[in-house]
């Protein structure tokens, strides 16, 4: 069945109450390699309750559901999860998370653009407690084999790095079991845990979310240039370049301005291949 774009974008928005407290967000920090060393102080922030902050990208997994689904579910919208990887994600914080929260997360379809080979579905999530909005959530959602259908192509945004050396450069191992870890806080894809779906998506083997490189690569930012305060988070977002399997090693290459830290994060072992580009998070 080909897209129906029209059809997607005009869908009413759906809404559903989401609701965290500190369990899913120790589970969520764990889950991106927090608490290595396990008694270190700056650790603690992230695991010990009564020491914790919530890290900004907690809010993609917030409610325990995959951060995609209300894009792929949209009406004129049918796809096979199989074909489905994650293109980009933006999110923007109207304020610091909770440790404990309710809220209304609200979801719709902006556009769907026909990228030739492939579909990208451009999915908004606006999400607000009693006291007002609390994050506003971009993803970009690329569907193998599912362009063609006559579609606008959509924007292509690039941005170049500094042309200087980076500020800092910081490895983060990815443990062998860190996706069946991280999958534990609500995105289910068997690509991610399955060998014999892996093999039907193409890969010779399961391979990690790119939302764990995401939360991964917003806790080093935040820890290395941020003196570890969460709360000086204002944006953040990235266009996934490429795919990490568990048990490589992250390179990530930083460059900070005022208000501003660009990185770009690459797979070690496989000759520095590109896994986040386009990615800069913005604070005050």
């Amino acid at each position: 069945m080909p897209m129906d774009a029209a059809r997607a974008v005009a869908a009413e928005p759906r809404s559903r109450e989401i609701t965290w407290d500190h369990k899913d967000i120790q589970l969520y920090h764990l889950g991106i390699g927090a608490g290595l060393a396990a008694t270190d102080p700056d650790e603690l922030r992230y695991t010990l309750e009564s020491r914790l902050q919530v890290l900004p990208s907690f809010a993609t997994v917030a409610g325990g559901e995959m951060a995609l689904t209300t894009g792929l579910s949209a009406p004129g919208i049918e796809v096979d999860l199989a074909k489905v990887l994650h293109g980009g994600q933006t999110l923007t914080l109207h304020r610091p998370l909770p440790v404990r929260g309710s809220a209304v997360s609200t979801s719709r379809v902006l556009a769907v653009y026909d990228k030739g080979s492939a579909a990208v579905i451009v999915q908004r999530s606006e999400v607000a407690d009693h006291s007002g909005p609390l994050w506003t959530s971009d993803s970009q959602i690329f569907v193998r084999g599912a362009g063609g259908f006559g579609g606008e192509r959509g924007p292509s945004v690039r941005s170049a790095l500094p042309d200087r050396e980076p500020d800092r450069t910081e490895l983060r191992p990815v443990r062998p079991d860190q996706a069946l870890l991280y999958r534990l806080s609500g995105d289910w894809n068997p690509l991610h845990a399955d060998p014999d779906f892996a093999e039907r998506a193409g890969f010779d083997r399961p391979i990690l979310h790119g939302l764990c490189s995401y939360g991964i690569t917003l806790k080093a930012v935040v820890d290395t240039f941020l003196r570890g305060d969460v709360a000086r988070v204002d944006s953040y977002r990235t266009r996934f370049a490429g795919v990490v399997f568990p048990g490589e090693t992250l390179r990530l290459r930083m460059w900070q301005s005022p208000g501003r830290v660009e990185v770009a994060v690459s797979a070690v072992e496989r000759d520095d291949a590109p896994v986040l580009a386009d990615t800069v998070v913005e604070h005050h």
